[in-house]
């Protein structure tokens, strides 16, 4: 249920409800009911509205809550940690792991790479993830550079790799590091 309705979308129905009992209250001359709901419901919904403004989905998560539940909490909690941030609503950003991919130089205050998706996978090596990333206007050149560094950055024992899926979208793959 909390996938499909925002906070900020809650809160500007509650506050329009509010309103409009409000209205219908002063327009039908109940003054104990309409002072109270307008005071109160016009600022609600003006702050759900401004949250509206600046919202930001959760990534799509392609794979089910409960699917991995064991791998991903005996895997590094850097990665539960990852997949629970992308997987909320957001406010105020531009984008997911906007810090990060500023930290990392991956970043353009323009058009900033986007996280469509996140999955978790289970490899013969253990706990991974793939993130799929639309480009924006940060080369796949740019990202190729500094494969090296993304699976470090994100938890110790990591390994990246991208796969170039053309169309200005990519999957950056997270994956341990293979058993020598």
């Amino acid at each position: 249920m909390k996938d499909y309705f925002s906070p900020g979308s809650l809160i500007t129905v509650a506050g329009g409800a509010l309103t409009v009992v409000g209205a219908i209250a002063y327009t039908t001359g109940s003054a104990n009911l309409s002072l109270p709901t307008i005071f109160y419901g016009i600022p609600i919904l003006l702050g759900g509205l401004a949250l509206k403004s600046s919202e930001l989905p959760p990534a799509m998560r392609i794979t089910p809550v409960e699917a991995l539940r064991s791998q991903r909490e005996a895997a590094d909690p850097e990665l539960g940690k990852l997949v629970n941030d992308v997987t909320r609503w957001r406010y105020g950003q531009k984008a997911h792991l906007e810090s990060s991919l500023e930290a990392l130089k991956l970043w353009d205050d323009d058009n900033p790479p986007q996280l469509e998706e996140i999955e978790e996978l289970d490899t013969q090596d253990g706990y991974g993830l793939r993130m799929r990333f639309q480009l924006g206007a940060v080369s796949l050149e740019r990202w190729t550079e500094r494969e090296a560094r993304l699976g470090r950055f994100f938890a110790k024992g990591l390994r990246a790799e991208i796969k170039d899926l053309g169309g200005d979208q990519l999957d950056l793959l997270l994956l341990p590091v293979q058993a020598t």
